[in-house]
Order: C-alpha cells, then structure tokens, then sequence
C-alpha cells in the first residue's frame, strides 16, 4: 500500500494574473483542474491513498474531490497559517497510516516511475530527493551527486543543463518527528541539507514528463503536454 502526501496549501502569487478564483492546484487544464490529473496519475501507478495539505481556498479542494477520487482513499491536513514545505509535510505526516511516505508538489506533474524508485527506497530506507535533467537549472537550483547520493544543494541562478530537484521525495512517516508541529520551516533547507551534511540522502533520476504549472509560460505550455491526460 503506497501512501502520497500533495502539498497543496499556496498561495500560487505568480499564477494570480491568469487564475485568480482557484487555488494553484485546481488552475484548469485543458478544461480539467490540475489537481485532478495529478491524483488520476498516482491512482494509476498504485498509490491507494493520499493526504492532501490544504491551506488557501481549501474548501474548494476538498469540496471538490470529497473522500475518495479516482480509486484513492483522500484525507486532509488544513493549515492555519503557512507552514512551508517543511511544516506542512510535518502536519500531514500525522495522517499517513504507512512507514513511508511520497511527498509531491500540488503544482508540479511528474510521470514518476515509482516501481524503480519504490524499490531504491527499500534497499537502505535512506530520504530519497527525485532528480530531473532539465535544458536550465536557473529556475530550479541544482543538485550535486556522487552516484547515487546527494553531495550539495547549490542556490537557484545557475544557467545552463544540469540535475535539478524536481520537488518529490519518498521519506519514512517519522523523518521530520524532531519538529514541532505547527512550526514553519523547510524541507529543503532545515531538513535535507543536515541530512546530506551525514551523507544520507540519495538521488534518483526521473526521466518521465515533468513540469511545474507554478509560472504562466509553463501553465500555458501545460495545456498541451497534459491535454491528453
């Protein structure tokens, strides 16, 4: 039984000027909302059940998709305040009935091959960061890797191909135990970088569809490469 985590609480600022009245998630595309298609690919690559944290506009989620959608079982985690990726993914672990867990962005599509990637998780149950090759990491920051382990983060500005993170993870339900609930902080910075410090976090590199719908040129570019979806 394969359990998601879907970030799903913000505020989507930079999508504003072209979907104003839904939360990111739910912009359409290419007449469906994008959260729907992101929950139709997991059910499809086996995932039974996903916790979505809400925040902005919440009820318009979950209003929507209710208890079950497309085969998975959905719970939710509403925020009172912005917890970052970190906070929220610490809150809804707190619903997570199984030993790991995938986290996803709410805004991104990634065709994941989780077969592959569920089976690197259970060799060393080490937290695992999907890598994406990408034609310009300056949007995205880069990452650093020693075959199959993380060596750095390096800060987003950096033109030009490379590995990039592309905003899943698979982690175990208690990795971010040792912070307080309700606290803001993040995944990235405050959690995988001292682990990465004790040579404990790997990589695995994604080779399937991945965009981020977070910016109007790729919410735009969206409406074809996902239309068949």
């Amino acid at each position: 039984m394969m359990e998601a985590i879907v970030l799903a609480g913000g505020f989507g600022t930079r999508l504003r000027q072209v979907v104003a009245d839904v939360p990111k998630p739910m912009a359409p595309i290419a007449g469906r909302p994008f959260l729907e298609i992101l929950l139709g690919s997991l059910a499809k690559k086996g995932f039974s059940r996903a916790v979505l944290s809400l925040g902005f506009m919440a009820e318009k989620i979950s209003g929507h998709f209710g208890s079950r959608f497309a085969g998975l079982d959905i719970a939710y985690v509403v925020e009172d305040t912005p917890l970052g990726t970190g906070g929220a993914t610490r809150l809804a672990a707190e619903a997570c009935t199984q030993d790991h867990v995938y986290v996803f962005n709410g805004d991104t599509y990634l065709d994941l091959e989780v077969e592959l990637l569920e089976q690197q998780w259970q060799v060393r149950r080490h937290p695992i960061v999907v890598g994406r090759q990408v034609s310009d990491t300056a949007r995205y920051g880069r990452l650093v890797v020693d075959g199959d382990r993380i060596t750095s983060f390096e800060e987003k500005g950096i033109t030009g191909q490379g590995l990039i993170n592309a905003g899943c993870y698979v982690l175990s339900r208690d990795a971010l135990a040792r912070f307080p609930l309700n606290q803001a902080f993040s995944i990235e910075t405050d959690y995988l970088v001292p682990e990465v410090a004790r040579e404990m976090v790997e990589v695995f590199v994604t080779k399937g569809v991945f965009i981020d719908i977070g910016i109007p040129a790729d919410y735009a570019r969206a409406q074809t490469l996902l239309a068949d979806l």
